[in-house]
């Protein structure tokens, strides 16, 4: 998910983690469609394979890729400093109550080469805490070490059907461009023989005029945090739909949250006076919405 504003940039990938950087790139017409980083851009790689593996969308489109089936999990890892902060309670709140909600519902339009759709079906399946074993500046290596080290050392479980939420302190600095060029992104890694799909989320408190959405705002008195749900949110559905960065996106390299970044669409005033317009479980939270792929594809922040 790239920064607020931010409308291109370049590829960065790590030797340990398999972004798809040598995959094939479906052509279309005859400029073919970028493919997707992860962070919210498109990029020129790989050669043309057949034509007829594209399936064209409602302004999205189906490159033949895996999308995630079932019940997706949902696992989060606070590396850092996590003590006192209430984060840990209100984004374990919006894991435990965004599955079967109208808003993930909008992934079930979204299905795989069988016509296999995405179900409305999240669980919340545990965390852990890591206090900096890679220390305070983390490059993307170091966030695929953090989930390799979380599952080897028993602390979560090796599952094909998790995402695995790397959820960083404020102190914390992805190197590879947080706060300069995105807020989180998403990709995937093989771990002992297992594609494991995983996610970094910056704190926003780190740089709140990039990352926040709408900077200071705090429908559940922890902007960061607050922040940090929007990025999640965005972060899940693009992780479902297009886990190996070779399912669902345009011809810009867009995946379904990409098309919708930083659109809230019509907002509600919370009893402390911030802005949301989803309320999940007992919170209010201020969400980007994501892309329908259904009546021409549009965003929304509910489907039906």
């Amino acid at each position: 998910m790239r920064i607020r504003g931010l409308r291109a940039g370049l590829a960065l990938t790590c030797g340990l983690v398999a972004v798809s950087a040598g995959a094939a790139v479906v052509t279309q017409d005859s400029g073919g469609d970028l493919k997707p980083t992860g962070k919210g851009w498109g990029v020129h790689q790989g050669s043309a394979v057949a034509i007829d593996r594209l399936v064209r969308g409602n302004g999205i489109n189906y490159h033949g890729g895996p999308v995630m089936l079932g019940t997706t999990h949902i696992y989060n890892i606070w590396y850092g400093n996590w003590s006192s902060n209430s984060a840990t309670t209100i984004l374990t709140d919006l894991a435990n109550h965004i599955g079967g909600s109208a808003y993930f519902n909008i992934n079930t339009t979204y299905y795989d080469g069988s016509n296999r759709h995405v179900s409305n079906s999240v669980t919340y399946n545990g965390d852990t805490f890591d206090s900096y074993s890679q220390g305070s500046n983390i490059d993307d290596n170091g966030v695929f070490a953090i989930v390799v080290n979380a599952i080897n050392s028993g602390a979560l479980p090796l599952d094909s059907h998790g995402v695995y939420f790397v959820l960083t302190s404020a102190d914390v600095n992805e190197t590879t461009g947080f706060c300069t060029v995105y807020c989180g992104w998403h990709t995937d890694g093989t771990v002992n023989g297992t594609d494991v799909k995983f996610s970094f989320v910056g704190n926003p408190d780190a740089c709140p005029s990039a990352c926040e959405g709408i900077p200071g705002n705090h429908p559940n008195n922890n902007a960061g945090a607050d922040g940090m749900a929007s990025i999640i949110a965005h972060e899940l559905e693009e992780s479902v739909t297009d886990p190996d960065l070779n399912a669902w996106y345009d011809s810009r390299g867009n995946e379904n949250g990409d098309k919708c970044a930083y659109n809230y669409g019509s907002e509600y005033t919370t009893s402390n006076g911030s802005k949301a317009n989803i309320h999940l479980g007992t919170r209010d939270y201020l969400i980007q919405r994501n892309w329908v792929n259904a009546k021409g594809g549009y965003c929304s922040i509910k489907y039906p």
